[in-house]
């Protein structure tokens, strides 16, 4: 990832590669969660994942904290707004989502972060695995998503740190990719950068819930970067409207 946009304070930049390392240099063992889980994989200790995850959740604030002037609207329908400015981690953009949700804020992030119902309701993803556990809020897992654009965007595969955390009233899960040496040939492995959501209720209907995420994915591979900033806007609405459909069942 680039040197110019994770750095919100100590621990330093060095510290953030130092763990990416040991994750790789660490053999993850799965549990399973949602599907078959392979075996004879061992994670080693990493560093502190306290520190790390402090940090991701900065830099989350600080993507919050961006003034409305230096977004431009990508997409927009009756219930999600989905603005884009360049990334400071890549050379792609990141994206700001936002949208009511009329749901409590446990219940929506509850559906969002790693846990075996995201599978039963996300149409992007079709698998996903908790690699280790820290603690209740705290994981790595391995997930895969489906081809997109008539398959213009083969299947991606990613590995991901996930934290979620108290937020105001609210909660922020977040996350972001860590560089993991195994690879399966049918799938291309893609990169999250530094991205979240925030779910806070409303002032004025606590039963509702302002949804805010901020994703800068990088897909890799071979793709036209048209094709890519199409997908990235039309993932993010129809993130929304699946989530709205399993709330109204749950």
């Amino acid at each position: 990832m680039g040197g110019r946009g994770w750095r919100p304070g100590p621990p330093s930049l060095e510290d953030f590669y130092a763990f990416q390392l040991a994750a790789t240099a660490g053999k993850l063992s799965q549990l399973q969660c949602g599907s078959v889980a392979e075996s004879g994989q061992k994670m080693e200790d990493l560093p502190d994942a306290s520190a790390f995850s402090t940090k991701l959740k900065n830099t989350l604030i600080q993507y919050h904290s961006i003034e409305d002037d230096k977004w431009r609207v990508a997409k927009k329908t009756k219930d999600v707004t989905v603005w884009r400015k360049p990334s400071e981690e890549f050379s792609g953009y990141l994206y700001k989502a936002q949208g009511v949700i009329d749901d409590i804020v446990n219940s929506v992030i509850d559906h969002i972060r790693p846990g075996p119902c995201r599978l039963d309701w996300d149409s992007l993803m079709t698998s996903l695995d908790i690699l280790e556990h820290f603690e209740e809020n705290c994981c790595v897992m391995r997930y895969t998503t489906a081809g997109q654009l008539w398959n213009i965007i083969s299947p991606r595969e990613f590995v991901d740190f996930s934290y979620t955390v108290g937020y105001k009233e609210g909660l922020l899960s977040c996350g972001i990719s860590l560089d993991w040496s195994e690879k399966r040939s049918e799938f291309v492995r893609g990169y999250n950068h530094p991205c979240g959501w925030f779910c806070v209720p409303l002032k004025d209907n606590p039963d509702q819930s302002l949804l805010t995420g901020y994703i800068q994915t990088d897909l890799r591979g071979m793709i036209p970067q048209s094709a890519v900033d199409t997908a990235m806007a039309s993932t993010l609405t129809n993130f929304y409207g699946d989530l709205r459909k399993a709330l109204q069942k749950a």
